[in-house]
């Protein structure tokens, strides 16, 4: 009998140094270094990350929830919050407002977070925010960029990435010093991001006299099949505008170029950031996305610390390369771990007073909050322009970014 327990005693231990030895091995050195804070009296701080990590936006909220882990395990390795390592709890909004709603609520008051960051797209971030708000809870927010975000008033939320109506300006000025173009069309997502972006180009044309031929939208929340992209194709066909300018994510994005080129429309294709600097755009969209030129928030290539880095190592790590959505939720994470090593506790009021005095260099370009034109706590950046050359994504404007130069459409 005493052998018997010997026997299943040593099974148990086997059993259990198998299961524990499959662990992935980030989590269990994650989970080591929490569990010495505790063990020293030191608890985590918690921040929570509304992200889209299920749905139609699930690449762009995996790249984020991505680039957040890789800052936090540089926070910690550098002795995470004033000795205390940093925890993050990541709540999937399924890029619906209404979920969105209920998962700040839970990271909030279920997980303790003591700030919220991230906040994916435009609908779903605004529902967020007006919770957080009421909750007290500081909401930095990364890349949610319909305006009204920071022009409601609310004290709660800061904006590390510029509003929508400034993500087109780099590209204006290319147009304006490279294309001068007479005619444009605009094809939008009719959500906030998409109305806010082709708006904004909608006075853009108004200011420098272009002939706005049409302006097309479609449904954020069901999207566009070839179907329903081709009969605004066929109007552009007869008389074919200088520029096309789009606003989409991914999936329509690359439907709509691939409709395009089917209608052999000899028009400049110009996207608003959005779906149109994510690699799998070009994978996606294949020669159909060839000489496509789109704004974008930043590059690896960009003259700013650590972006390089940043980018390198998540290739390194995922196989895959990030866009602007990618750096600035990294970022994000860093300014939040400055504001809160820098508080003078972790109540809200005294987080609030910490990030409105952020002021440093990230990766993804300075981070600094103002009050301007009606926004608060509002950060400002310097827009790019991307272009598409075989197969891949080139720097073309402003010059002292370049790494190649413009190639008209053919």
């Amino acid at each position: 009998m005493k052998e018997r327990r010997k026997v299943l005693s040593l099974l148990v231990s086997l059993s259990l140094f198998i299961i524990f030895s499959t662990v992935d091995h980030s989590a269990t050195a994650q989970t080591a270094e929490t569990a010495k804070s505790v063990a020293e009296g030191k608890s985590p701080v918690i921040i929570g990350v509304p992200l889209p990590l299920s749905g139609d936006r699930e690449t762009l909220g995996l790249m984020m929830k991505n680039s957040c882990e890789m800052a936090k395990e540089a926070i910690n390795q550098e002795g995470g919050i004033n000795g205390r390592q940093l925890e993050i709890v990541y709540g999937d909004d399924e890029n619906k407002t209404s979920v969105g709603k209920e998962v700040v609520e839970k990271l909030a008051r279920d997980s303790k977070a003591i700030m919220l960051l991230g906040g994916a797209t435009s609908n779903p971030t605004y529902g967020m925010a007006n919770v957080a708000e009421k909750l007290d809870v500081p909401f930095l927010v990364s890349t949610a960029s319909v305006d009204k975000l920071t022009k409601k008033g609310w004290n709660n939320i800061f904006r590390l990435n510029p509003p929508a109506s400034e993500y087109t300006r780099g590209l204006e000025d290319f147009l304006l010093k490279n294309i001068k173009p007479k005619s444009m069309a605009i094809i939008h997502e009719n959500g906030m991001y998409g109305t806010n972006a082709a708006f904004r180009m909608l006075e853009f044309c108004k200011d420098n006299n272009i002939e706005l031929r049409a302006m097309f939208d479609y449904d954020k929340w069901y999207g566009a099949d070839a179907d329903h992209f081709q009969p605004m194709l066929e109007q552009l066909s007869e008389e074919p505008p200088d520029v096309i300018f789009m606003v989409s994510y991914l999936k329509d994005g690359v439907t709509l170029v691939k409709e395009i080129q089917k209608s052999k429309l000899d028009s400049l294709l110009c996207g608003a950031a959005g779906g149109f600097t994510q690699e799998q755009f070009i994978k996606r969209a294949g020669d159909a996305a060839n000489n496509l030129v789109t704004a974008t928030l930043w590059s690896e290539r960009a003259l700013y610390p650590g972006a390089r880095e940043y980018f390198d190592q998540y290739v390194k790590l995922f196989s895959s390369q990030p866009d602007y959505h990618g750096a600035e939720a990294y970022s994000a994470v860093l300014v939040a771990a400055d504001a809160l090593r820098r508080s003078e506790s972790l109540r809200p009021k005294d987080i609030r007073v910490a990030l409105e005095k952020t002021d440093m260099m990230t990766p993804f370009g300075p981070v600094k909050f103002y009050s301007y034109e009606g926004f608060e706590r509002q950060n400002s950046v310097r827009t790019l322009v991307l272009q598409i050359i075989d197969g891949k994504f080139q720097t073309i404007w402003p010059p002292e970014f370049a790494a190649a130069k413009f190639v008209p459409p053919q």
